[in-house]
């Protein structure tokens, strides 16, 4: 099999591109090599016989043409990713999220390219209170980032309805593990904690995430990409909810610092209360979760903890700028309480 992988060099994509090359796979991976995404990820396969690396954003209709080149299958990773970046700059979301989406579709479809896999999030279907959402149900995204995810879902789904285009879309929960960009909670406050800097918990910490391991997480793309039907929405959750001011003093205990270093901030607007996913669907392809979340949260922990020369680098210039401009006049008025 061989496999065009867009965004291979950031965290979910290049765990995926390390599992595919394990499997025996031949794999193209494109990356623009933005902020979040790092050639280190996947430096251990880079003399792979089967691995090839291509420098070009999605939205480069001539190298994607090129790179598309005998696939088998395209695995599109590449997006803007974070919510907070997104309420602050959301043109770059849409440029990569949607308008690059519909790039690699119009590619890979000229090309007949074999199955399109989208890789998306459970940010699309919004805020639920109880339950679970399940593929069927309509989507309502709260920020630009998930609605930037929402317009790359549909176009690819309508790709499939209108062209033939063999399609399908996976939904993922919040997402941890080694060599994650560290502005997302847990690698955050991973770092935070290790370097007794503060954790800012926004508004009263209590929005729930149902969180996945990101093996487990690529293992459900695989199973959606070799068993999935065309056409169709596949959810990967791991079932494990958790408030995150539970996740936070959790990191506290792993990385033996102390709730001091709480900060609750200002909450960001349009604030997801609660994502939660049904995943039977994926499960009737044979899929489920194989880690624990406690023992898989104790080992990324621990990662982070051995690997300083892999973040400590990235926690400066640009990084740092993000962060000032992110957390700082929010934590110049924290509480010792919810906001």
């Amino acid at each position: 099999m061989r496999l065009l992988v867009t965004g291979g060099c950031g965290f979910i994509g290049s765990a995926f591109v390390h599992m595919a090359i394990a499997r025996g796979a031949e794999v193209v991976n494109l990356d623009k090599l933005t902020y979040a995404g790092n050639l280190a990820n996947v430096e251990d396969v880079a003399g792979e016989p089967g691995y090839s690396f291509v420098h070009a954003d999605i939205g480069d209709a001539d190298a994607v043409r090129e790179a598309m080149a005998g696939v088998d299958a395209v695995v599109n990773f590449a997006a803007e990713s974070h919510v907070d970046r997104s309420i602050l700059d959301p043109g770059e979301f849409i440029r990569t999220d949607v308008l690059g989406t519909a790039v690699l579709l119009g590619a890979a479809r000229a090309a007949a390219a074999g199955r399109f896999v989208q890789v998306s999030t459970d940010e699309v279907y919004g805020s639920i209170p109880s339950g679970a959402f399940h593929e069927t149900d309509p989507i309502s995204p709260s920020s630009p980032y998930s609605a930037s995810k929402a317009g790359g879902d549909l176009q690819v789904l309508a790709w499939h309805r209108t062209y033939g285009v063999d399609v399908v879309v996976t939904r993922g929960s919040n997402t941890f593990g080694p060599r994650q960009y560290p502005e997302k909670l847990i690698p955050l406050f991973v770092t935070n904690a290790l370097d007794g800097r503060p954790l800012p918990v926004y508004g009263d910490g209590m929005q729930v995430r149902d969180w996945i391991y990101v093996d487990d997480h690529c293992e459900g793309i695989w199973t959606a990409m070799t068993r999935g039907e065309p056409g169709t929405v596949y959810n990967v959750g791991g079932g494990y909810e958790a408030p995150n001011l539970e996740i936070t003093r959790r990191i506290l205990e792993l990385t033996d610092a102390g709730e001091d270093l709480i900060r609750y901030v200002e909450d960001r607007p349009g604030h997801d209360r609660r994502y939660a996913l049904d995943t039977g669907r994926l499960r009737g392809l044979g899929w489920q979760p194989a880690r624990a979340f406690e023992e898989a949260l104790a080992e990324t922990v621990a990662w982070y903890r051995d690997r300083r020369e892999w973040w400590e680098p990235i926690k400066s210039g640009e990084y740092r700028r993000y962060y000032e401009r992110q957390y700082g006049e929010r934590q110049k008025t924290t509480t010792e309480g919810a906001c």
